[in-house]
């Protein structure tokens, strides 16, 4: 396990993360806010639930739970660096499913509610995946304490 920790943890890339790391976890931590609190104009649990299940992603309360969770608690992670892999992982994999479930019919444009912001939204989520957290991470932080 402190193997793997470490693995997850580990990353050579440099504060270039850190300025994709702030502003992306600050977006899904707000968005995973509105899902699950009702913050920021959201709907909250219920609202959200009801809406997942009318466009057929049912049980409607489970998945805004879990895309509520991805986003706000996966946010959380890559702005404070710690895990930041798997929490990329789980937010790009949150990306595909709001881009081809909810927006991928309207085209590329916002002005539309195309995929354009979930498309770049999923290539930050990517690129932490593969580059890791980089320097002003919690994971460098894990990484030194496991080594």
């Amino acid at each position: 396990m402190k193997a793997l920790i470490q693995k997850l943890s580990t990353s050579t890339a440099g504060y270039s993360t850190l300025a994709l790391r702030v502003p992306v976890g600050i977006i899904f931590m707000a968005h995973g806010a509105q899902k699950l609190f009702g913050w920021f104009g959201g709907y909250g649990l219920e609202g959200t639930g009801g809406w997942m299940e009318s466009i057929g992603l049912a049980p409607g309360f489970l998945m805004a739970l879990l895309a509520g969770s991805a986003e706000f608690f996966g946010g959380l992670f890559i702005l404070l660096g710690l895990l930041t892999r798997p929490a990329a992982i789980a937010l790009a994999f949150t990306m595909l499913v709001a881009i081809f479930s909810v927006h991928f019919a309207n085209g590329l444009f916002m002005s539309n509610n195309g995929y354009e912001f979930g498309l770049a939204l999923l290539a930050a989520s990517v690129s932490l995946a593969l580059s890791g957290s980089g320097k002003a991470a919690v994971d460098q932080i894990l990484a030194k304490k496991l080594a």
